[in-house]
């Protein structure tokens, strides 16, 4: 992206807020119009609720035009800061994730979560682990005055490694939790909620760019599906807030509970990122943008796919749900720890 924002939106800075929200209307729509969701409950293929999906793609496709595949041929420059996010986001954090969600879940909080639910929570916990950010990572490193050429290679490569990593990962951890996924509704959730998004993205791009010019596509076309994105989201999080209205209304607590070990790992990966970046003194427009991005989630994904393997009223899709609720404020935390950390950095 050759401009980015230089502050955050006041959607996405009280985006906690508009969820807390979504969550009471979505709990209210379950408790005295039950009838919405058992009728939306209807409609689903392979056990993909097709208006989720709807809502996703309108959520996932804005966020995928953004991304300049183009800036792969840039992925020689500053190469120790691509590994660093390589090996955080895909050696490193989905196995912290599965460490420290199963420490919690099934030790520390056994008292107030039965085996079942804790092990749904997990599974939840581990796809938002498997799922580095890919869009709102521009908007951390814009705060951090990060390299927006490198933030682009890091989520047009991230992307790209999204399509071969993912479902074996998910797969293995899962798998070792005892967790039976069903290979064709993995695979499917990936084509749908990755593949089939990020080819339209890229044609899109494409084809705006070559009827107009770059600067047109990414400071007009763009920002015209930003308002569509903020409605697609807000509108998914009352729909999985109204399926999951009993599971919330029967255990308030475990938002709490759920939200704590995902908030402890977002601060672990972005320590070992930023502090790897920071021994192989790299500079700090590289070392925010990579700490940044595997500290974040695209939760849209996680969530995704929670719904395709465990259904809309899942504890799983909950736990993907608490994701969105926290990263907001943790990461505007981290934006803040990396602005006042940058005089140690060259």
């Amino acid at each position: 992206m050759s401009k980015e924002k230089s502050s955050i939106s006041v959607f996405q800075k009280y985006l906690t807020v508009w969820v807390i929200i979504c969550i009471i209307i979505g709990v209210l729509i379950s408790q005295f119009l039950p009838q919405i969701p058992d009728f939306l409950n209807q409609f689903e293929y392979a056990k993909v609720s097709i208006p989720m999906a709807i809502l996703i793609w309108i959520m996932i496709y804005p966020m995928m035009m953004k991304v300049d595949f183009k800036s792969i041929k840039n992925v020689g420059k500053n190469p120790k800061g691509l590994f660093v996010t390589w090996i955080t986001n895909w050696l490193i954090k989905p196995f912290t994730m599965y460490g420290i969600a199963s420490l919690f879940f099934f030790v520390i909080f056994k008292a107030f979560i039965t085996p079942n639910l804790a092990t749904e929570y997990l599974a939840g916990a581990v796809l938002l682990g498997a799922a580095p950010c890919t869009a709102m990572v521009f908007v951390w490193s814009s705060l951090t005055k990060g390299n927006p050429a490198y933030t682009v290679v890091q989520v047009a490569t991230n992307d790209l490694i999204i399509l071969v990593a993912f479902i074996p990962i998910v797969k293995f951890l899962l798998g070792v939790s005892n967790v039976t996924v069903p290979w064709d509704t993995l695979i499917l959730s990936v084509i749908l909620f990755v593949v089939i998004p990020l080819i339209g993205g890229m044609l899109t791009r494409f084809l705006v760019i070559k009827k107009k010019d770059t600067d047109y596509f990414e400071n007009t076309f763009v920002k015209k599906f930003d308002g569509i994105t903020t409605i697609g989201l807000l509108l998914t999080l009352i729909l999985i807030f109204s399926f999951q209205g009993g599971v919330i209304l029967e255990n308030p607590l475990h938002i709490i509970l759920i939200a704590v070990p995902l908030i402890l790992q977002t601060f672990l990966i972005f320590a070992i990122a930023y502090l790897a970046c920071k021994l192989l003194k790299l500079p700090h427009n590289i070392a925010a943008p990579a700490g940044m991005i595997g500290a974040s989630n695209f939760f849209e994904l996680a969530a995704a796919v929670a719904i395709a393997l465990f259904g809309t009223t899942s504890p799983a899709a909950l736990a993907t749900t608490v994701g969105v609720l926290t990263e907001v404020p943790v990461m505007l935390f981290l934006v803040r720890i990396a602005n006042k950390t940058k005089k140690h950095f060259k």
